[in-house]
């Protein structure tokens, strides 16, 4: 007899998929991958898959991990999956919102429409959205939560000294790290970000008197951590006691890390949207309560 509702998970995230599973409740089974020489992938799916599947993924180095979602979930729509939500912790393809220059493709709205093709929900924590306010504008479903780890972030740091500060890096970081302090009770400034290219970013402090201060710059996701790098680089030059890092998505490309600790960053912390050596934050409880919104509610937004 298949089960009435179960969790697909993936190889390289496993460990927090069968920790979601087990939070709810739900069996877990995994996705065999076989990757060929040339680049291709065999997939082989548990054969008994219930009517209602959620299939967890995260999506960073997403062209592959995209095209193996694809064949994952159009599989279960043929072995009789009815309803198929997907829970991606991180969600990839979500900085391109527009085109600045003519014949850029605005990948924010086409892979959203790809992923609407093929689920009937999705899940994902802070995404990366600049000129939009809600998820379903960039993935046409009615079901598309993008849940906050402001309140997760925020109870990590509350055994923080009263001496420290959290940094937000840009305006558009303002109100995300607003909630983060509100949750750590802590005192908050924004810096100002200029951005000249992928991996040449200008960081201008506020007027803020910083000696002597715990840093702890907040961001949402750490690609090259050359923002990062150059905050903490000016805090410490304005004599700030100490600077950490808090990311929700350690994407942390190349050197970034070694780079940060090169600069005088003494910790650096992240959620476990991405396995990284920084994970020390667990999403899963917060994931598992939107799921669990979602299985008892299938028309809640």
């Amino acid at each position: 007899m298949k089960p009435e509702t179960c969790l697909l998970g993936f190889p390289d995230y496993a460990t927090e998929a069968r920790k979601l599973a087990g939070l709810l409740g739900l069996a877990y089974v995994q996705v065999e991958i076989h990757r060929f020489p040339d680049g291709e992938s065999k997939l082989v799916l548990p054969t008994a898959l219930p009517e209602q599947l959620v299939i967890c993924q995260t999506l960073d180095r997403p062209n592959e991990k995209l095209v193996e979602l694809l064949l994952a979930a159009a599989a279960a729509r043929e072995m009789g999956a009815k309803s198929i939500i997907l829970v991606a912790p991180y969600l990839c393809y979500m900085r391109q919102d527009k085109a600045f220059r003519p014949g850029e493709v605005v990948s924010q709205r086409i892979v959203g429409a790809f992923l609407a093709d093929h689920f009937d929900a999705v899940i994902t924590v802070d995404a990366h959205l600049h000129r939009i306010s809600q998820l379903s504008q960039a993935i046409p479903l009615q079901q598309a939560l993008n849940l906050n780890a402001t309140e997760t972030m925020g109870h990590f740091l509350r055994n923080c000294g009263q001496q420290t500060l959290l940094v937000g890096p840009d305006a558009e970081s303002d109100q995300w790290v607003a909630a983060i302090a509100a949750h750590a009770r802590l005192d908050y400034c924004i810096a100002h970000k200029h951005r000249r290219g992928d991996r040449d970013v200008d960081i201008k402090l506020p007027e803020y008197d910083f000696a002597g201060r715990d840093i702890v710059l907040i961001d949402d996701v750490a690609s090259t951590g050359h923002t990062l790098e150059k905050a903490a680089t000016a805090l410490l030059q304005r004599s700030a006691a100490s600077v950490s890092v808090l990311v929700t998505h350690a994407l942390f490309v190349d050197d970034a890390c070694c780079r940060l600790e090169r600069a005088g960053v003494d910790n650096i912390w992240s959620c476990d949207s991405i396995p990284h050596p920084t994970n020390r934050l667990s999403l899963g409880p917060l994931l598992a309560a939107g799921l669990q919104q979602l299985l008892e509610d299938p028309g809640a937004n």
